[in-house]
């Protein structure tokens, strides 16, 4: 005997076989309307950068080497300049330098500091203490200490005998060289030509600043100023 199609299906029979699939499928169906979905992916927003505060990083072209601008991508907004409260027994125009938070201060009076976002030494390489800014300097000549040299000679070894100022310096635009009891300490706050490693442990001890800012500041810090780093 051949089986039927479901065309040739008898009309009671094909009757039957609707209710029987309407039983069936009710179930799923009411299991899909239950279904739950999985909830949406959450979007992790970056603080927005305030186009005002960016100005403050855009390209320097009156410069003896030209200073890009900072991208909006290297803005971290806690980093950037700004004036802060700032309760302390410090002077005005002391400079204080926060390692772990990554942050340097320019006291100013009425309990207010200016504050920069900066780059710090990697640990065992920080400088800690008091100091005084005995030289300033623009576009400064770099030459690794003998501990740099010493320690990665494929890299530093070349520069034995210093490297001129220019926009490839590592010591980027300004520097600011810090003395204890009349002798340099090999330590300076100084620029970068990588802005995004402001907020990081990546120097050989000396604190780095965006370009921007330490033109900023070199230009608001008197030499001889107090620096403390906590």
């Amino acid at each position: 005997m051949r089986l039927q199609t479901c065309s040739a299906v008898l009309p009671s029979r094909r009757k039957a076989v609707r209710m029987v699939l309407s039983v069936v499928g009710f179930p799923l169906l009411a299991a899909a309307c239950t279904t739950t979905s999985l909830p949406p992916p959450q979007i992790v927003k970056t603080p927005a950068v305030d186009p005002l505060a960016a100005e403050r990083y855009a390209a320097l072209d009156n410069e003896r080497f030209s200073i890009p601008a900072v991208s909006l991508e290297d803005l971290k907004p806690a980093y950037m300049r700004q004036l802060v409260d700032y309760p302390t027994r410090e002077q005005p125009g002391t400079i204080v330098v926060d390692p772990e938070a990554r942050f340097l201060y320019l006291v100013q009076e009425g309990g207010k500091a200016l504050r920069y976002g900066v780059g710090v030494g990697k640990e065992g390489l920080e400088f800690t203490g008091t100091a005084r800014v005995e030289r300033k300097a623009q576009w400064p000549r770099w030459t690794p200490t003998p501990d740099m040299i010493r320690r990665e000679p494929g890299r530093y070894a070349k520069w034995a005998g210093g490297m001129a100022g220019g926009a490839s310096n590592p010591l980027g635009a300004r520097a600011l060289y810090l003395f204890k009891n009349g002798k340099d300490t090999l330590y300076r706050i100084h620029g970068t030509n990588e802005p995004w490693t402001i907020g990081e442990a990546v120097s050989s001890g000396c604190i780095r600043m965006m370009n921007q800012d330490v033109i900023d500041l070199y230009n608001r810090v008197a030499g001889g100023s107090r620096v403390v780093v906590l």
